[in-house]
């Protein structure tokens, strides 16, 4: 009995020390992809369209090997979300459609959660916008995120199925109601 149970164990261990090597490959790649998405935003906020295109793309080859996992998917939510706001932001910047979850070939809950960043990222980009002078652009902005909050607004689930997004929500919300009164007092001029 004792030996059979040894070796239970043993399997137990050996499987354990796969799966610890395996989240640990994952952790060391979730903060340089973070990294990558990071310096993308502030290169775009920069003007520096072709650089952070370049992050966002070594972000995507780093999070690539292991887009199949399923033992470890929570670890990439963070990761994925980055990517999205990212990729979304480039999109809006270059005036194109915004790239949906499937699009992007990622589970459509981080995707959600980069949406509602995405709105201060915009809202950053329409106050660039409005200290250059450029009210235009700065309306536009403001629009992508009126548009993207007035999607979001109905989708009501609990934090269970959704955790994190009614309080990412409740922030897009003030972001929007923030940008809205500072488009206003722009154009009032």
């Amino acid at each position: 009995m004792r030996e059979r149970f040894a070796q239970a164990v043993g399997e137990i261990v050996r499987e354990l020390e796969k799966r610890e090597q395996q989240q640990d490959a994952i952790l060391g790649r979730v903060r340089e992809i973070v990294r990558h998405c990071s310096n993308a935003i502030k290169m775009l906020h920069a003007g520096e369209i072709e650089k952070a295109r370049r992050e966002i793309e070594g972000a995507e080859k780093k999070i690539a090997p292991f887009s199949q996992t399923e033992e470890f998917v929570y670890l990439l939510e963070q990761p994925y979300q980055e990517i999205a706001e990212a990729r979304m932001l480039l999109a809006a910047v270059e005036g194109k459609e915004l790239p949906s979850w499937k699009e992007l070939g990622m589970p459509f809950e981080p995707w959600l959660l980069g949406c509602c960043d995405l709105i201060g990222e915009l809202r950053r980009q329409m106050l660039e916008m409005l200290k250059k002078g450029e009210v235009k652009e700065a309306q536009r902005y403001f629009g992508i995120m009126e548009a993207i909050y007035d999607e979001l607004v109905p989708i009501r689930f609990s934090n269970s199925l959704l955790p994190n997004f009614r309080r990412k929500q409740d922030v897009a919300r003030g972001q929007v109601e923030q940008a809205r009164s500072e488009i206003v007092r722009a154009t009032a001029k």
